[in-house]
């Protein structure tokens, strides 16, 4: 939700000056089977100007960027945009980004200076790509290992794992209440028939049980405040509506951080760094930083705020713990800090193995 909204726009008033990347870039690793595709689908459907693409069907570094191509008639050469460049302003939802093609050299630009630069046949030019990647890959060999970091699962570039803000990992962990859930579910969406009426009740008990076994003891608040209590209804936002919603978010409302919201991510940042100086542990550079304020923006324009409050930073920063631990948690789930997402940090458990 908050790659959809996106941060407040840097505009660069001098001629020359650093551009501000605004969007944040999320990616979701997981076993397969847990609805990743349906997920980036609703994605690509409810973003102002979402692009849906599956990296099974062929998709090279060149279809995602910009393709060079020569005319039949004049012979002279054209662009054709890929689909990061079509989803400008917008959002693109890559599935089975770890099949995409190895050649990730074009997709660090665009993903981190949102412009992609082409010099080929006489062409010279830079087109813009300001949108979202939000990416769904699965894990070699069918099912993630613990034993190993991100980047030895999927078996992808570091420089590019570096760019997303916030990795999510997926397990499919055998859980009674919620599988018995999920199989009426299934069944009532097969047979054409709405499920029961306590369904919610074992939903959210479900929920529970699935919740005290996973993330520890972080993003407790955040996770307690988005969990569906016994006897609670929703009312969905109908898809067309949350589109509209979305759109004008992002054309008009621009938050601004407030001075606790400042000191608020400061504080966490330098906790970080004061906590990862170790020479084999995992670094914690200004990216993150930058990564927490686009949340923090995106949390408030999602409520149509015009000021980042303290509340908001304490949920990005919930949020990014609960990124991190998944991160460092080793297959016994202790936290060893010597690994890293990037795979600067490889556990040396995975070699003996």
């Amino acid at each position: 939700m908050l790659a959809l909204f996106g941060a407040r726009k840097r505009v660069a008033e001098e001629r020359g000056s650093l551009n501000i990347r605004s969007d944040s870039h999320v990616l979701i690793v997981g076993d397969p089977g847990l609805g990743k595709s349906q997920m980036l689908t609703a994605v690509g459907h409810i973003a102002p100007r979402g692009v849906y693409v599956c990296g099974t069907s062929g998709v090279s570094s060149s279809g995602l960027t910009v393709t060079l191509v020569k005319e039949a008639g004049s012979g002279d050469f054209a662009l054709e945009a890929g689909a990061l460049v079509l989803s400008d302003m917008g959002c693109c939802a890559i599935d089975e980004f770890d099949k995409v093609s190895s050649e990730h050299s074009s997709l660090l630009e665009a993903m981190e200076q949102q412009s992609i630069s082409i010099a080929k046949g006489g062409l010279v030019c830079s087109l813009p790509a300001r949108c979202s990647v939000i990416a769904a890959a699965n894990p070699a060999g069918g099912h993630y290992n613990k034993a190993k970091t991100v980047a030895e699962n999927l078996k992808i570039n570091s420089a590019l794992l570096s760019r997303f803000d916030l990795i999510f990992i997926l397990l499919d962990r055998p859980n009674a209440d919620m599988d018995r859930f999920l199989s009426e579910h299934v069944m009532a969406l097969h047979s054409g028939t709405r499920p029961s009426g306590n369904s919610g009740a074992h939903f959210a008990a479900a929920a529970a049980a699935a919740g005290d076994n996973s993330g520890g003891d972080t993003c407790t608040n955040i996770r307690q405040w988005l969990r569906l209590q016994p006897g609670e209804q929703i009312d969905p936002i109908p898809p067309a509506l949350l589109r509209k919603y979305v759109a004008y978010a992002r054309k008009y409302v621009h938050p601004r951080l407030s001075e606790a919201a400042k000191a608020k991510l400061k504080s966490f940042y330098l906790e970080l760094r004061q906590g990862h100086r170790a020479i084999d542990s995992t670094p914690i550079t200004t990216r993150q930083l930058e990564a927490l304020v686009r949340l923090a923006e995106a949390r408030a324009r999602a409520e149509l705020r015009e000021v980042v409050t303290e509340a908001d930073a304490e949920n990005v920063i919930e949020i990014m713990k609960y990124s991190l631990f998944q991160t460092y948690e080793d297959e016994e789930g202790m936290m060893d800090f010597g690994r890293s997402q990037m795979g600067t940090g490889t556990s040396r458990t995975s070699d003996i193995k």
